[in-house]
């Protein structure tokens, strides 16, 4: 991991990039001992994959982020998540919805892929309870971000038809695209973190 100078560098670069969206710092790959490096570079909110990790991590940290879940949310998980997060950008189960207490962002799978969490945009609307604010997607891995624009506007289109005000899209390979097309949320790791 880069040391916190760097990292706050490369953080206030991607503020100002991206004015007015949410930097989610995925947090997958940071082990518990390195979270105190995110402290120190200013780091504001953290997003988790694994419930497991999230609960480690929180114990630890708790008050020094603000906690968002971003892996895939399995019914059976949702206490946890309860518990520690403001925001789940992951759901998409009627079972995690009716367990759900926080605001949820329903992952909708776009391309189809079926190593892809998510529900088909036809399968949107009985997930929209009160809880939900908003839409994530994962777009197909590509080399050019631009390959990620029609997941992004989709994604954007649906949520205007849906009244949804909250979009979590965009990584760290397309996040500027993301951010162009509408992004009020961006996820990103290594951008952050490695050389």
């Amino acid at each position: 991991m880069l040391p916190a100078e760097e990292i706050r560098h490369r953080y206030v670069e991607l503020e100002a990039a991206a004015p007015g969206v949410t930097i989610v710092a995925a947090t997958k790959y940071v082990p518990l001992e390195e979270m105190a490096v995110l402290v120190e570079a200013g780091i504001e909110v953290v997003g988790e994959n694994r419930a497991q990790d999230l609960l480690a991590k929180h114990a630890r940290y708790g008050r020094a982020f603000r906690w968002h879940f971003i892996g895939h949310l399995q019914s059976n998980k949702v206490k946890v998540v309860n518990g520690t997060c403001e925001l789940v950008h992951s759901l998409s189960s009627a079972s995690a919805a009716a367990r759900l207490e926080i605001p949820a962002l329903v992952e909708v799978n776009l391309s189809g892929e079926p190593t892809k969490s998510g529900v088909a945009p036809e399968e949107l609307e009985p997930l929209l309870g009160p809880n939900v604010i908003g839409l994530m997607t994962m777009p197909p891995f590509a080399d050019d971000p631009a390959a990620s624009r029609p997941y992004f506007r989709r994604l954007r289109e649906l949520a205007e038809q849906h009244g949804l005000r909250e979009l979590s899209m965009g990584t760290t390979q397309d996040w500027p695209v993301a951010v162009e097309e509408g992004a009020t949320m961006i996820r990103v790791g290594s951008s952050l973190f490695s050389e």
